[in-house]
């Protein structure tokens, strides 16, 4: 029996297009409490865009990943998945056995390596793009727009940054997303372990939603410092440059802010987090087991 099984990816496909509803309103929020700057709290930072931007506000820069999401999901899960029967069948000769702790962590670990090489310019293009009006950004004036959309901030990047300019900041999201997906699949796991009922070999679909959403939340709120210093370096515009690198943006934030930077954004990621996750683990554990019903 193959490890490799394409319907992973396909159902991590339907549960990234399940998720998109729910989370990016809180996505402009989120990146101007971390990488901008004038903003007292969470609240403070909802109201100002809404004063000054209107309700569109909280959409801006947001095409490129509602374009990308499924496909970066379906990757998420599909690797992930795979990985697991991978190491099953290289450690035990049998795909199909469950895996271990040690080898769950493993797996996650890779999945969070692999996600940044198509993660990492999605990040980045919907960043600038959030922040683009932001003093912050080329000390331009507020309402100034560098980049008229997307396809032009791409453009943009590749002709002022080279190609690698798309992985502005890819050091800090391999600190993020390497443990961070492994606080989050192992979460899941543990939790749907715990909550099927005995003689089932599933949970109900109201606690995958729930362990979906708890996993979801932990690994964002664990996330957040090193997403913080991911958000600020992706900000930077190359020619005013701010910070040279992650230690130094590290360094800098901690002498100028102090330690609770760090943790700009946690409360929107919590509450990110718990739909999103939610609705993206029950998306794909449904249309899994659909798929491999038919």
């Amino acid at each position: 029996m193959s490890s490799f099984h394409v319907d992973d990816f396909i159902a991590g496909w339907i549960g990234g297009d399940r998720s998109l509803h729910k989370i990016f309103h809180c996505c402009v929020p989120q990146t101007r409490l971390q990488a901008g700057k004038g903003y007292r709290n969470t609240l403070h930072c909802i109201l100002t865009i809404y004063q000054k931007e209107s309700i569109y506000g909280f959409f801006k820069g947001l095409s490129f990943p509602l374009a990308s999401i499924t496909l970066y999901n379906s990757m998420v899960f599909g690797f992930f998945s795979n990985a697991q029967r991978l190491l099953s069948q290289l450690r035990h000769g049998d795909a199909r056995r469950p895996c271990g702790m040690l080898d769950l962590a493993l797996a996650s670990m890779m999945t969070g390596l692999v996600s940044v090489g198509v993660g990492g310019p999605v990040d980045l293009v919907k960043i600038r793009l959030q922040m683009q009006s932001q003093p912050l950004l080329a000390g331009n004036l507020q309402g100034t727009r560098l980049y008229r959309g997307p396809l032009h901030c791409i453009g943009s990047i590749l002709q002022t940054e080279g190609v690698l300019g798309l992985y502005r900041g890819a050091g800090a999201m391999i600190l993020r997303d390497v443990p961070g997906y492994t606080l989050y699949f192992i979460p899941y796991i543990l939790l749907c372990d715990w909550l099927t009922p005995e003689g089932s070999t599933s949970p109900h679909p109201c606690f995958i939603w729930l362990a979906g959403g708890l996993a979801g939340s932990v690994s964002w709120v664990t996330a957040t410092p090193t997403d913080v210093i991911k958000s600020r370096l992706q900000a930077d515009v190359l020619h005013q440059r701010k910070y040279e690198g992650i230690l130094h943006c590290i360094n800098h934030s901690y002498k100028t802010e102090g330690l609770h930077v760090f943790f700009r954004g946690a409360t929107v990621n919590a509450i990110r987090g718990f739909p999103m996750s939610a609705t993206m683990f029950l998306g794909y554990e449904l249309s899994l087991k659909f798929i491999r019903g038919l």
